[in-house]
């Protein structure tokens, strides 16, 4: 079989057909602690935007904390779960244990020693090998469907062989069940690690299961389920003879138990591993092969097709053939539905790369997000699955305005306009009474806080509302979009309002310290506080996890404004000079992400070349430690595909990216209208980083920017490239935004 493998990949090479993409995803990438930083990603084995993610758990899970972290040497479970960044929490997990000997249900009790070595991750297929006390093996794989897995547990000759099944933790009152015939365990979870953090209690809310083995257990039984106290774990276990071959498959739900089983019998019908994996594998293969690139190394394919895997996890499905339950109104109801949006990150770039690689999805994501606003009364900002008000600013409607302006129609766009209207034009609850604090608890959803004091002022003072001046500009910038989907709609007196509005950024640029600073209620510069400040001190000096050079950039819409605030193009230049300079860049946070393409801006765009090659060698690397900072569903490895590409939507509601240096020779972009996009870059390398000259379907493209409609229209977009600093793209000028 090996020789046969080995065959058809020489031949791939020879003939020069495509090699499968999967090859070169790690799931590993972003899971170590490194001299990079953390990306905080799990090893998942589960399709593009499944709604349970399998994974390894080497510790337990809980908001700051991810269920696999590379240097941890033992495992204590294989966790179906629905955390999407390390500083969510999860909800409705299951997990499942192979162990021998006596019965521990506790994770220190049930862990076992792994070695890396020992260790297959790939996106459609785990396996690792347990070292059990007595010294013995137990070889676990794992692959799965979009709510579904299969498990596979190859016991020692020797003990009592067993798999458990933890339903919830200590004071979960989580609950299982035995089928005495068939040894089938179903149960459910309703632990929600958020829930703390919203306005809803979600009675209704569980996570069900339904767990069967192809082999009928010798025994089984249920553990924790008569503790008074509470003060342990809740589940099952099923016992069979030693050195069997143990094969589990496992349905999810948040529906029902009689879901999760339909679920497990659409989605894993029979009982056949490999043809699961296959299909998994399938589907993979189908995403990643939409991009193709030549001219790049094995371990860059590496970094740039897991980049692809990460991006394409989020926002989570959360329907069940044709019904969800609402977290919002705590229902059952018919239709489709995502969830986990990191919006406050993923509306700066990973949503524009879902437009690309996934626009079938697109309708589907924006209608869950306008269920979320009938059901609830607001759009949300972070759902896991329900209202967090977690982060700032109402960033959906960039969404609702980036899909609008690409031509994405499977919406109802009536409702579209009422839910961003409400997002700019009505307070949240006690919005005068409450400062709205980071992660604050049991608060009313926040939507645009202080918004009360934005329409009066035309901003937010720090005095009365917390993180005030980066809301007044994040803000801003959602008044731009709103103004966007007016003009989309022909409300255009409504458009007048909102475009005008959308330039209270202004109101914060502060000459004296040519940066934005926050104001108190009576018109005064508040502190501006300083990047080596702690959250808390910059908060109150009105940002957000950043400060004034992480914020005055930040009106993604309005740097033409900016430029003219600065004192012209040199004067704004200089600035992005100081910036960087200074170490104020901190690219493992998203509000920087766009910055190195602002030289474009300033008709300085080698400047751009130069900076976005600096921080893609920087921030992303090839091995468990390679990735910098939350990957946050996707956003920071969005990032680097665009990079790849050459090209980023610094305000990705305009349908316009701007162009930066491409690494690699070729890249090919399958769009779903049929057609293919290509970015080719001659003489590019390490050292010829510099555009010279640029050509668009063999026409002299003379600006730094490309469109949503060249990009669909299948163009041709080719650099020349050089090792020198050229002044292409330096004539081109933003345009300012207009008075009525």
């Amino acid at each position: 079989m090996h020789r046969i493998l080995v065959f058809f990949f020489v031949a791939d090479v020879l003939l020069g057909a495509p090699r499968d993409p999967l090859r070169h995803v790690n799931p590993l990438i972003g899971t170590r602690k490194s001299k990079i930083g953390y990306g905080g990603t799990m090893p998942f084995v589960s399709p593009p935007f499944a709604m349970t993610n399998w994974t390894p758990q080497t510790r337990q899970n809980k908001i700051s904390i991810t269920s696999y972290e590379y240097d941890d040497t033992a495992i204590s479970g294989f966790i179906g779960t629905h955390q999407p960044a390390i500083w969510m929490g999860d909800y409705g997990y299951i997990t499942l244990m192979p162990q021998v000997g006596e019965l521990h249900t506790t994770p220190e009790g049930r862990q076992l020693a792994f070695s890396h070595s020992d260790e297959t991750a790939q996106a459609d297929y785990y396996a690792v090998s347990l070292r059990t006390a007595e010294g013995s093996r137990i070889r676990a794989e794992m692959t799965a469907t979009e709510r579904c897995s299969m498990l596979r547990f190859r016991f020692p000759s020797a003990g009592v062989s067993r798999v458990l099944v933890e339903l919830s933790r200590p004071g979960v009152p989580g609950f299982a069940a035995v089928d005495s015939k068939t040894g089938e365990i179903t149960g459910y979870n309703p632990h929600r690690m958020d829930a703390h953090l919203g306005p809803f209690a979600l009675p209704n809310f569980k996570g069900y299961f339904v767990v069967q083995f192809r082999q009928a257990p010798q025994k089984a039984g249920t553990y924790g389920l008569d503790k008074a106290d509470a003060s342990t774990s809740r589940g099952a276990f099923a016992e069979f003879r030693a050195g069997e071959l143990v094969e589990v498959r496992v349905g999810t739900s948040f529906l029902s138990v009689e879901q999760a089983r339909a679920n497990l019998q659409h989605e894993i019908p029979t009982w056949n591993f490999d043809a699961v994996r296959a299909k998994l594998h399938a589907a993979w293969a189908e995403k990643l092969s939409r991009l193709e690139v030549d001219g790049a190394s094995d371990p860059e394919r590496t970094r740039l097709y897991t980049a692809l895997y990460h991006s394409l996890m989020y926002p989570r499905s959360f329907s069940e053939y044709g019904r969800y339950y609402s977290a919002f109104d705590d229902q059952i109801h018919n239709g489709e539905s995502y969830t986990a949006y990191s919006i406050w990150d993923t509306f700066r770039a990973e949503s524009s790369l879902l437009t690309l690689l996934a626009p079938e999805r697109i309708d589907g994501m924006i209608t869950a997000l306008l269920q979320n606003f009938k059901e609830g009364g607001w759009m949300p900002k972070w759902p896991n699955p329900s209202y967090t008000n977690i982060m700032i600013g109402t960033h959906a409607d960039s969404l609702v305005a980036e899909a609008i302006r690409k031509g994405f129609k499977g919406f109802d766009r009536e409702l579209a306009w009422k839910a961003v209207y409400k997002d700019a034009m009505v307070p949240p609850d006690g919005d005068t009474s409450r400062r709205w604090l980071d992660r604050e608890e049991r608060t009313p959803y926040e939507a645009r806080a202080g918004l009360t004091y934005y329409k009066q002022l035309g901003y937010i003072p720090n005095d009365k509302t917390d993180e005030a001046a980066s809301r007044t500009l994040e803000d801003s910038y959602d008044d731009w979009c709103v103004a966007q989907i007016a003009k989309a709609l022909g409300r255009d007196d409504d458009y007048w309002f909102f475009l005008q509005r959308s330039l209270n950024d202004r109101k914060l640029f502060n000459p004296a310290l040519g940066l934005m600073n926050g104001k108190t209620s009576d018109g005064a510069w508040a502190p501006i506080g300083g990047s080596q400040d702690t959250n808390e001190n910059r908060s109150i000096a009105g940002w957000t996890e950043g400060d004034a050079w992480a914020y005055t950039w930040s009106p993604l819409h309005d740097q033409a404004g900016l430029i003219e605030l600065m004192g012209g193009r040199e004067a704004y230049a200089g600035k992005l000079d100081a910036h960087f300079s200074g170490g104020h860049n901190v690219h493992s946070n998203e509000p920087s992400h766009h910055y190195p393409y602002l030289y474009d801006f300033a008709g300085q765009p080698w400047k751009t070349q130069a900076k976005v090659r600096e921080i893609a060698a920087a921030e992303y690397g090839f091995d468990a430690g390679g990735l910098d900072g939350d990957d946050d569903c996707g956003q920071m490895s969005a990032w680097l595909l665009f990079t790849t590409m050459g090209f980023y939507p610094v305000n990705p509601a305009s349908g316009e990216f701007m162009i930066g240096s491409p690494l690699h020779k070729r890249v090919s972009l399958k769009l779903g209208n049929g057609k293919t996009f290509r970015v080719i870059a001659d003489d590019v390398s390490a050292t010829n980083l510099y555009i010279q000259s640029a050509m668009l379907d063999g026409k002299a493209l003379q600006d730094p920017v490309i469109t949503w409609e060249q990009i669909q229209a299948g163009s041709t977009l080719r650099f020349s490239m050089g090792p020198k600093p050229s002044r292409w793209g330096a004539e081109w000028r933003p345009v300012a935004i207009a008075s009525k």
